[in-house]
């Protein structure tokens, strides 16, 4: 199969729609890592990502019956937008099936490209589900994203620029992963030339679904994805893309929503690019590769894969970035409730850079304050902190990695009840962005519950986060989890969770 492929990517007709990127060298990046760092600018493609190369390779071997049957396609946006492009250019028609999470940027360059575009679900999988439904009823050719080997060839000529842009020595080679046709295209072209070459896929932690396949030694169904890095949510690996990809990927490492956001900095600082969510993975993969397994002087390439990025989402990469680059702790502090206590607390921040800083009584004898400190010097900062408060007497925890510290507490410190809740319990949940989604939940909750608490913040990305308080008695708690089940929504129960016992309960 090796042979066959490497002769498909040898003739893989891409250049009339794709470019060929540049691979930059990244000075910042670099510096910061000790090492060559390359990135491979896939997000100055005609449509802002690599897709198009695997859609138009695709399309171009329609045969003229297909052709006059057109295409249809499903996906978050970037193959749309590649396969819109394709259509465009070969004079084919195209409908394309977009989950309802789809940023709206995407939607519209499909739309704009000339192509049909249909809502349907809320992830890749319902779509696909329906655009397969409507090439049975209207006999149109199914362009898949990623689990076809003329796509898979397409993608490939990613690293036939690389290697041809690049003919010294390249050690390491980050690729994003989502459905597998990139990586499973690129390792192939790579390991077939440059065989000592280590190819790292990267993933994030919630959509890992390669790193899934890797363990099990077989495809797995994830069941269910996050969706901050729409491109590549993704639940199951694709069939092809793993037989190919899983003797050739050296590792897979899975990065965090902050690492992403991080990364997204990254380049910005080095190239004044803004990336996507899964257009930044390699970078954040790369970065945390070569931290843990603390390399220097090599040579490595990631590949800036996509920069479909809706402007809204930009405060909520923003906000975390810094969180994600180590460069920012939150802290719960308790402090005694006694005069100048406060005072003497905030002194031992003197030299400290402060990004956040929430105070609340709580009672006659302590207080808690919710603190963001600028980190210089990254962990062993951190950790120098929460060693100096309980030098001093005070009570720290580190909030830095608590996601609903993160997404909620930090905006309702001083929203704590005036008293005791009874019978409240405190779940945190995703929403689907969209008209309708409050409703549908008020529906499904029994009648005789109270909503004690609710905090909602749109922070720019496909699902909204919401956190609520319900007053459920102990006898009807059976039937709580049978709302939870019926209402279909990704919930995580905090009535544990030590931010809901210091600032709000």
């Amino acid at each position: 199969m090796m042979n066959d492929l490497i002769e498909k990517i040898k003739r893989a007709k891409v250049y009339d729609v794709a470019v060929v990127t540049p691979l930059d060298s990244a000075a910042k990046l670099s510096r910061q890592l000790d090492n060559n760092v390359l990135l491979k600018r896939e997000d100055l493609q005609p449509v802002f990502s690599f897709k198009l190369r695997g859609a138009y390779n695709r399309m171009a071997e329609l045969s003229t019956d297909e052709a006059k049957k057109g295409v249809v396609a499903a996906s978050a946006g970037n193959h749309a937008q590649g396969v819109a492009l394709a259509a465009r250019q070969l004079g084919i028609s195209a409908t394309i099936v977009m989950p309802k999470t789809t940023p709206g940027i995407k939607v519209d360059a499909v739309k704009y490209l000339g192509a049909k575009v249909v809502l349907h679900g809320n992830t890749y999988d319902d779509a696909c589900s329906q655009a397969y439904l409507l090439c049975e009823q209207q006999g149109g050719v199914f362009i898949h994203p990623y689990d076809d080997e003329a796509v898979i060839a397409g993608q490939a000529t990613v690293a036939v620029e690389i290697l041809e842009q690049h003919p010294e020595p390249i050690d390491i080679f980050f690729i994003p992963v989502g459905g597998g046709g990139l990586i499973a295209g690129m390792a192939s072209w790579i390991k077939f030339h440059r065989p000592d070459a280590r190819i790292i896929g990267v993933e994030p932690d919630d959509a890992g679904c390669f790193y899934a396949a890797q363990q099990a030694g077989k495809r797995v169904d994830l069941g269910q994805v996050g969706i901050f890095a729409d491109g590549v949510a993704v639940k199951q690996v694709g069939k092809l893309p793993f037989e190919i990809a899983r003797e050739l990927v050296d590792d897979v490492v899975l990065v965090t929503t902050d690492e992403i956001c991080a990364a997204i900095m990254d380049i910005f600082d080095d190239t004044r690019a803004i990336t996507e969510p899964a257009g930044a993975l390699a970078v954040a993969g790369m970065k945390k590769y070569i931290r843990a397994n603390d390399y220097h002087a090599k040579t490595v390439v990631a590949v800036n894969s996509g920069a479909n990025m809706n402007f809204d989402r930009l405060r909520h990469v923003a906000e975390r970035a810094e969180l994600g680059e180590k460069r920012e702790g939150l802290l719960a502090v308790t402090i005694p409730e006694r005069p100048g206590s406060f005072r003497e607390f905030c002194g031992l921040f003197a030299e400290q850079g402060i990004t956040e800083f929430n105070y609340r009584y709580s009672d006659a004898s302590q207080a808690h304050v919710f603190v963001g400190v600028q980190l210089s010097k990254g962990l062993e900062e951190q950790k120098s902190m929460l060693a100096m408060f309980e030098q001093h007497g005070y009570a720290a925890i580190d909030m830095t990695d608590n996601e609903m510290a993160k997404i909620h507490t930090r905006y309702m410190v001083g929203g704590r009840a005036s008293h005791q809740v009874e019978n409240e319990i405190l779940y945190r949940f995703e929403f689907p962005e969209r008209p309708g989604a409050l409703l549908r939940f008020l529906n499904h909750m029994a009648t005789g519950w109270n909503i004690s608490l609710f905090h909602y913040r749109n922070h720019g990305a496909a699902y909204g986060r919401v956190l609520v308080g319900i007053q459920v008695p102990p006898e009807e708690m059976t039937t709580f989890q049978q709302f939870l089940d019926d209402v279909g929504y990704r919930y995580w129960c905090e009535t544990d969770n030590p931010a809901y016992e210091l600032f709000l309960k």
